[in-house]
């Protein structure tokens, strides 16, 4: 069974660092366009970050620009996000997804057809 298995969550002072790790399992998605979601509690689950299967073509949401980072290690088949200068506002649970292509947009979740179960991020003040 294909799964996507995020690691590195956990609980940081605002303007602290965690870095999420991805990694798939049953299958390698090295060729696919991966992403970052989050979920605030009582919020819908909100685009973070994406990276096309070639590295060098990545997107990231507003608010987080100039704090995070995605990054792609194909040959070990991993997905990371750096992010720095954490806020209280980014406590969600980030989930990692594969897109099923580059031609789907990197913003809308319907285009993203594996998914991990997710890791807390929680930002105290």
């Amino acid at each position: 069974q294909v799964q996507l298995v995020e690691s590195g969550g956990g609980l940081v002072q605002a303007g602290g660092s965690l870095r999420l790790s991805c990694a798939p399992s049953g299958r390698t998605f090295s060729s696919r366009p991966m992403g970052w979601f989050r979920q605030a509690t009582g919020k819908e689950r909100e685009f973070v970050a994406s990276i096309g299967w070639i590295a060098r073509y990545a997107n990231l949401t507003d608010s987080v620009k100039g704090r995070f980072t995605i990054s792609r290690d194909n040959a070990k088949n991993t997905v990371s996000l750096q992010m720095n200068s954490l806020k209280p506002e980014d406590t969600a649970v980030y989930y990692c997804a594969a897109r099923r292509s580059d031609s789907e947009s990197a913003y809308d979740a319907n285009s993203y057809d594996y998914w991990g179960r997710g890791t807390q991020v929680t930002v105290s003040s």
